[in-house]
């Protein structure tokens, strides 16, 4: 009996010692913060530990822009898109699936064959066309998830001419394996921010849950700190907003907005001014906030209907013109104010 009182002690004696250990550890750990430019954006992560890592979280970054960026004429997506023989890595395959599934939940709304008709309208490497109808149903005869497959490690195409475009969901993609880096360090305490897609576990460095600012949608392409319309709780979640406000340019005195309908190969004209999705992992937030842009409100809705994992917060135009919030019951517990 004295020996088993004796172990208890020792073994509440060790457990107590542990346990301050741990939480002196992490009221000392310096939480760290870097920034810099990658995929044609800015970058913004704080974790909390005692070395720097921007070094490898930087080789991280560029080895997602090696695999999935268009505008280096070295990546694996440069060489599918100009049909040159070239050996797939994980991270491009890992994008691809998931695209495809999204694209089948979707009905063919996010799509990373869009890239032509994208590219037409001036917000990829041309600028400010206007395209004629024939030059876009042109364009609609190589755009289409379907025509293309991911076949014993090779991208096939039913069209030579189809280019691939990761663009909406790249940028997520990345975010979620810096965080998958900073856990393999064993960091607890971080957010992840790469073009306002965002990954955050733990506590910020004030020891509370990480809180995330949704932008009212504002026709300034330039406007860098809006004014907020919520505050959203995102703590070991991930985060992406896709808004036309971010993105289009006026000719001709009409608007043309960044997210192209696959369908139609014409900019959305629906009333979805932001759409802000949370999700397990930033890849999929990314493209289904992009998807949603594209479906419009009511397809939307139908979307969340069949994935409960998924929270929605959009900004829509009423039939008045006026500014109106809808979110899935879901995220109504992440919503701070």
């Amino acid at each position: 009996m004295k020996k088993k009182n004796i172990f208890k002690i020792l073994f509440l004696t060790v457990l107590t010692v542990a346990s301050v250990i741990i939480i002196w550890n992490q009221q000392t750990t310096p939480y760290q913060h870097n920034t810099g430019f990658i995929f044609g954006t800015t970058y913004s992560i704080t974790y909390q530990n005692n070395k720097d890592l921007q070094a490898e979280i930087e080789a991280e970054m560029n080895e997602v822009d090696a695999a999935l960026s268009p505008f280096n004429k070295r990546s694996i997506i440069t060489a599918v898109n100009n049909n040159h023989q070239v050996k797939l890595n994980q991270k491009f395959m890992q994008v691809f699936n998931l695209a495809e599934n999204i694209s089948h939940e979707t009905d063919g709304a996010f799509d990373i064959t869009v890239a032509p008709l994208v590219n037409e309208w001036g917000f990829g490497f041309r600028k400010g066309v206007n395209p004629t109808k024939h030059v876009i149903d042109s364009l609609r005869q190589i755009v289409g998830y379907q025509k293309v497959a991911l076949i014993n490690g090779k991208v096939v195409k039913k069209d030579p001419r189809i280019n691939l475009d990761c663009s909406g969901i790249a940028k997520g993609y990345g975010s979620d394996c810096v965080a998958n880096l900073l856990r393999r360090h064993g960091i607890e305490n971080f957010m992840v921010e790469i073009g306002g897609e965002i990954v955050t576990a733990g506590v910020n460095p004030d020891r509370v849950p990480w809180k995330i600012g949704v932008t009212k949608p504002v026709d300034n392409p330039t406007q860098q700190n809006g004014e907020l319309q919520t505050v959203l709780n995102v703590t070991d979640k991930a985060m992406a907003t896709s808004g036309n406000y971010r993105n289009f340019y006026y000719k001709g005195g009409r608007k043309y907005a960044h997210t192209i309908d696959p369908k139609t190969g014409y900019p959305v004209q629906h009333n979805i001014l932001s759409s802000t999705v949370i999700a397990d992992n930033c890849a999929t937030a990314d493209a289904y906030a992009t998807a949603f842009m594209v479906l419009g409100l009511n397809k939307a809705k139908a979307i969340l209907q069949r994935h409960p994992e998924l929270m929605a917060y959009f900004i829509y135009s009423d039939k008045n013109g006026k500014n109106t919030v809808w979110f899935s019951p879901s995220m109504k517990k992440a919503i701070a104010q």
